[in-house]
């Protein structure tokens, strides 16, 4: 019987694997030299999930790496399948001679991640109709509430999620960015946003997510799973 994780028992379940657990999916990459390999590893990966790959599986191809993201498309979670599938590609990628990994500390451009545009809103029920129609988006299955999150239905572009304000904001922006990152990445990219000019704004929440400022006052969100429990 599938059943859905929590956030601990996901990033467990498969970090040994070498996949993350990031915002609600499991995410790995492989590096590979030419799409063609790509390619090759992604209908691998599809012959190993058989019938459950529609529900679960999305591939990104590219000449350089394949990047899989295992999510059930019906619970809008990380689900004991999912997991069971991972360990499944992660097996079949080693026969090919490569490796399921995060990218992190391995020279890679970055490490797997997964981007959120967050709007602060006033009347969240009030603005979430126009930013569905303007993106042509849609809500996660059964959450397509007033005040839910909103995501592209094919894949392709960050989720937009509305943060609740109690007053007015005008000398600030109203629109920031989360970079959801595996747990072990984030404070190497705190580190790097830091020592680029950026400063912490707060960390209160940690690690849940730190807010940090670039000098002109622009906001961003390092975010992991942890610290979201409890």
């Amino acid at each position: 019987m599938e059943q859905v994780l929590s956030r601990q028992e996901a990033s467990e379940a498969v970090e040994g694997a070498g996949w993350r657990f990031v915002l609600g999916a499991l995410l790995t990459s492989v590096p590979v030299g030419s799409l063609a390999r790509a390619v090759g590893l992604a209908a691998d990966a599809v012959a190993v999930c058989g019938g459950d790959a529609d529900r679960h599986l999305r591939v990104d191809a590219r000449p350089e790496r394949v990047v899989f993201t295992l999510q059930s498309v019906e619970h809008a979670a990380v689900t004991t399948l999912d997991v069971e599938l991972a360990l499944r590609i992660s097996a079949a990628v080693d026969k090919s001679g490569l490796s399921t990994e995060p990218e992190i500390g391995t020279g890679a451009p970055r490490s797997v991640q997964t981007l959120e545009i967050a709007i602060d809103a006033l009347d969240i029920g009030g603005i979430r109709a126009f930013w569905r129609a303007v993106l042509g988006y849609t809500g996660e299955a059964g959450a397509e509430g007033p005040e839910d999150p909103l995501i592209d239905p094919v894949g392709q572009g960050p989720a937009v999620w509305f943060q609740q304000m109690d007053q007015a904001r005008p000398q600030r922006n109203r629109i920031h960015f989360d970079i959801s990152v595996p747990h072990d990445e984030a404070p190497r990219r705190l580190e790097a946003a830091l020592a680029a000019g950026g400063r912490l704004v707060s960390a209160t929440r940690a690690p849940a997510f730190w807010v940090l400022a670039d000098q002109e006052g622009n906001e961003a969100c390092i975010t992991t799973w942890q610290g979201r429990d409890g």
